[in-house]
């Protein structure tokens, strides 16, 4: 009878865990996705798609903003190794280089403080926009990969 118990324990425990990895996954690729969105945003305000809407830029700029506090968390150790939908996967490097990916994270949390009290107009979206979008890619270029 002890023996069912620890089991059953122990298959409850485990299942747990794959659930709570799943909601990690969805919750970091739903942020990454949202920060596509909110570039793309500010990128068609840039091009002269859109015009410019000083919401859209504050909204966008909240929204990195928590994603830069959060990416230290965003990929726990329990993601390594996880396949995820979309081209791209957290590289190795992330959990292999702790401390360069801490730090990537809060310059890019640096970064976007330091636009939020610059951006007024197109002009300054656009060199603010560079900045911010360099960190994003310096980031991508050392702990992301693409797929395939």
């Amino acid at each position: 009878m002890k023996r069912i118990v620890v089991v059953a324990a122990v298959l409850a425990f485990g299942a747990g865990a794959v659930v709570a990895q799943q909601d990690q996954v969805k919750k970091t690729q739903a942020m990454m996705k949202d920060n596509g969105k909110n570039a793309g945003a500010l990128s068609a305000i840039i091009k002269g798609e859109k015009p410019y809407d000083q919401a859209t830029v504050n909204a966008a700029l909240a929204q990195f903003e928590d994603t830069a506090k959060q990416l230290p968390t965003l990929f726990p150790e329990s993601m390594k190794g996880v396949k995820l939908e979309g081209d791209y996967a957290p590289s190795p490097k992330i959990w292999e280089d702790k401390a360069g990916f801490a730090q990537q994270s809060a310059s890019f949390a640096k970064v976007v403080t330091d636009a939020k009290g610059k951006i007024k107009d197109v002009d300054t979206l656009k060199a603010e926009l560079g900045v911010i979008g360099k960190q994003c890619g310096g980031c991508h270029e050392t702990y992301r990969v693409k797929k395939g």
